[in-house]
């Protein structure tokens, strides 16, 4: 229970005191007259809808925060030309170079091995494995990144699943290049959709589309049957369902939580003095996002490999869900807030609209009563 009103009161604090945006006028005026501060205790849907308006929580999450302008002045504004002369002209050209050398090298030597040693199952997924975190170390380096792990790595062992906070879809490759991740992902158009059908396939991975209400029954079986295989890769979920900024943590969907199997959380942090790595796919694509990366200082990120967690005795999964959210909250320092985050694909559903139309009716009649 303590908890329980801990996260409540962290709720509380992040949600705007309504009175302190109204005008004095609307607060003391004559007796007799309708007050805004009345209007608003009429129905707390009234309070949230001004809340939204004030200060929207759910916004927030899925804004990229931009930087204070630092060239402001005649001293600065020539070192931040020379800097993107050197950003442009000289590291991005040199980053290119370093992909395209590992693609070669990648793809040079994955697809012989995927061809040819067909009968030798085992050692043709040590490899591809190997040649998995390759590439995702030759993506790191594209942005010079400077990535710091802590804890112990992560193991193939069955009945065990992985868990994250989302922030960009890198947090896959910075997680890729020191351990071969199963993971489950939304299904991509584009060049990215090609990897996911033909390299990743490889590696297990389970791919889905929010829009197919089918498909999660099919993801679910498929979750289930992946966990119970001793040499299958370590499996990778992202329960939040879709990138945040970074600064929030929005709520952990209970599928991974309720496979009955031992759930290891992981944090990852990005700093922002170099770059947002926050990845925005209603506003750019992968590539720009990728291009956005390249052309910036550097990419720094902290990941943890936090202690496995299981099910307590008369635990839901829902509960054990925000137990595990409120460990990588308070690892990578991030801001709980009661949202779903597939609010941000669809529109709230009819039942919710009725459930709040009918507390609103309520909350008039009942004030009209008291009149």
């Amino acid at each position: 229970m303590s908890k329980l009103s801990t996260s409540s009161s962290e709720i509380d604090l992040d949600r705007p005191n309504i009175e302190d945006y109204l005008p004095s006028g609307s607060i003391q005026e004559p007796r007799g007259k309708l007050r805004l501060r009345d209007l608003l205790d009429i129905s707390p849907t009234l309070t949230e809808a001004a809340g939204a308006i004030v200060d929207d929580s759910f916004t927030r999450c899925f804004k990229s925060i931009p930087p204070e302008p630092w060239n402001w002045n005649v001293y600065l504004f020539p070192l931040w030309c020379l800097g993107v002369v050197v950003r442009y002209g000289f590291l991005f050209p040199l980053r290119v170079l370093v992909l395209t050398i590992g693609w070669i090298i990648f793809l040079s030597c994955y697809f012989p091995v995927h061809t040819l040693l067909k009968g030798n199952d085992k050692l043709r997924k040590k490899l591809e494995r190997g040649l998995v975190e390759l590439i995702c170390s030759f993506f790191v380096a594209s942005w010079t990144g400077v990535i710091k792990y802590h804890g112990p790595r992560p193991s193939m062992r069955p009945r065990q699943v992985f868990v994250t906070n989302h922030t960009s879809m890198i947090d896959f490759i910075v997680l890729e290049q020191m351990t071969a991740f199963a993971v489950i992902m939304q299904k991509h158009p584009g060049w990215v959709g090609l990897l996911q059908s033909t390299i990743l396939e490889s590696l297990g991975c389970i791919w889905f589309n929010r829009s197919e209400s089918k498909d999660r029954g099919i993801v679910a079986r498929k979750l289930r049957e992946h966990v119970e295989g001793a040499d299958n890769n370590p499996l990778l979920i992202f329960p939040e369902g879709t990138c945040v900024n970074n600064h929030y943590s929005v709520m952990f969907k209970k599928g991974a939580f309720e496979l009955g199997c031992t759930v290891c959380p992981i944090a990852i942090k990005y700093n922002k003095i170099f770059v947002d790595a926050f990845w925005n796919s209603r506003k750019q694509s992968f590539t720009t996002h990728l291009l956005q990366l390249m052309t910036s200082w550097t990419v720094v990120c902290d990941v943890w490999y936090l202690e496995p967690q299981n099910l307590k005795p008369g635990e839901t999964p829902i509960e054990f869900a925000e137990r595990v959210r409120d460990i990588i909250s308070v690892r990578a320092g991030l801001k709980k807030v009661p949202w779903d985050g597939y609010l941000k694909y669809s529109r709230p559903s009819p039942k919710h609209r009725e459930r709040k139309q009918e507390s609103f009716a309520e909350s008039v009649l009942r004030r009209l009563e008291e009149k």
